[in-house]
């Protein structure tokens, strides 16, 4: 199993170019199945969570061609609706598949999905959702049984609360049904947009498209034909590498970025006297390693982003004072605390509000416990003294590209060693 090896690294300087988002390419590739034509997505980013779905459309009998960055999709034979248990466990965006094959085939079943441990991401808004659009749905052996022999109908949906693949499935449903959907209380996020934008110019009538309302006229179960999509840029890997220069100090531009979905962790960043100057689609930040405390809350986009919390937990680890991080979307995304602190943090946990007071970090043996868990050690490695090993990387390998490799380029002394 590999591990990461890190040494403290200092003034880091050069260039780091941003990956497409995991994030946006993921609901896009579920959204090939609404296609009739064979489907070429640009900018796909080589990790594990999107050959995951990759496979998992495979499974159910689609074609894929995945080379360099570019990736071709034709689902036109697809003969299969079940998503199996082997494949989803391994990933809850998996879920994804549900709304676009429901609406395509009127039936499918998809295993309960699994993926990182960070607190319970039910997909019970989900299901509500489709059945008011006139699913029937099952919950068997461990699967969702989902049939709309008929076809899926227009509906008004209401979220009870902000989830974002639950509006990226109904969204893909609704492309397909019957008639007008509203969703109400829809999430707001940069690859939501995406989502919304490709379909509008495909074919799917979409108003309201960046608003909290959308409305989306169905094509009556009409597959789409889908022009060459180029995936937006991932914002949570360019905070990541922003996170890494202001702790180690130095002069990094970050390209392929789009500044608008960088907003709250931008000002976050300035907040800690780092320097951000912003051009039309690259961040410079410059640092000198001494960080302010911040306080920080979660929240839906444009908000504070739940991804970034941990990276932040580690700047706070060394800031001159006392920060704290209210996580308010899920219960147990502070499992990073404890190894944070078996690296010297001083980190105080009461329910969703961790308490940081800043000092030194020194390094040691840790385990990464989820995705951006994984980012936060290594941040945190970067700035502490001695040596860093990082277990269970397998997590970081879900989202991030050539992470070792984009560090090294800009002086970060990291290799990727087997134990």
């Amino acid at each position: 199993m590999d591990y990461l090896q890190i040494k403290r690294s200092t003034n880091l300087k050069g260039k780091i170019t941003i990956s497409g988002a995991k994030n946006a390419a993921l609901p896009i590739i579920a959204m090939t199945i609404l296609a009739k034509n064979r489907v070429t997505i640009q900018n796909t980013p080589q990790v594990a969570d999107i050959k995951t779905l990759i496979k998992l459309l495979q499974n159910l009998g689609a074609k894929a061609e995945f080379k360099n960055s570019t990736l071709q999709i034709d689902t036109a034979d697809i003969n299969s609706t079940k998503a199996t248990y082997d494949i989803v466990r391994t990933m809850r965006a998996s879920i994804l598949v549900l709304g676009p094959l429901l609406a395509r085939f009127g039936h499918c079943e998809v295993s309960l999905p699994g993926g990182c441990a960070i607190g319970a991401r039910p997909i019970d808004l989900h299901l509500s959702a489709l059945e008011k659009m006139g699913a029937k749905i099952e919950i068997k052996d461990g699967y969702v049984i989902a049939d709309a022999k008929d076809g899926l109908n227009g509906a008004n949906i209401v979220f009870d609360k902000i989830t974002v693949t639950g509006t990226e499935n109904i969204i893909m449903a609704a492309a397909l049904a019957n008639g007008v959907t509203k969703i109400f209380n829809a999430a707001k996020e940069p690859e939501v947009v995406q989502l919304c934008e490709i379909l509008n110019q495909n074919g799917v009538k979409i108003e309201g498209i960046a608003t909290s309302e959308l409305t989306i006229h169905g094509t009556n179960k009409n597959l789409i034909n889908l022009d060459e999509i180029t995936v937006i840029p991932d914002r949570i890997e360019a905070g990541t590498y922003m996170c890494a220069v202001a702790i180690t100090g130095g002069d990094v531009t970050i390209e392929n970025i789009n500044p608008d979905h960088l907003v709250a962790i931008t000002s976050k960043l300035c907040d800690m006297g780092v320097e951000c100057k912003l051009s039309q689609n690259s961040i410079r930040v410059i640092s000198d390693g001494n960080l302010k405390p911040c306080n920080i809350i979660t929240t839906e986009f444009p908000g504070f982003p739940t991804d970034m919390q941990a990276q932040f937990m580690a700047l706070a680890s060394i800031a001159d004072g006392v920060s704290s991080i209210d996580e308010r979307l899920f219960e147990n995304r502070f499992m990073h605390a404890s190894e944070l602190s078996r690296m010297g943090a001083d980190i105080k946990l009461n329910g969703h509000i961790a308490t940081i007071t800043g000092g030194s970090l020194n390094g040691a043996d840790v385990m990464a416990t989820d995705l951006r868990a994984s980012s936060a050690l290594i941040i945190a490695a970067l700035r502490a003294e001695g040596i860093t090993r990082i277990h269970r990387i397998y997590h970081l390998d879900r989202g991030y590209e050539n992470l070792e490799s984009k560090l090294t380029a800009i002086g970060a002394n990291i290799k990727r060693l087997s134990e």
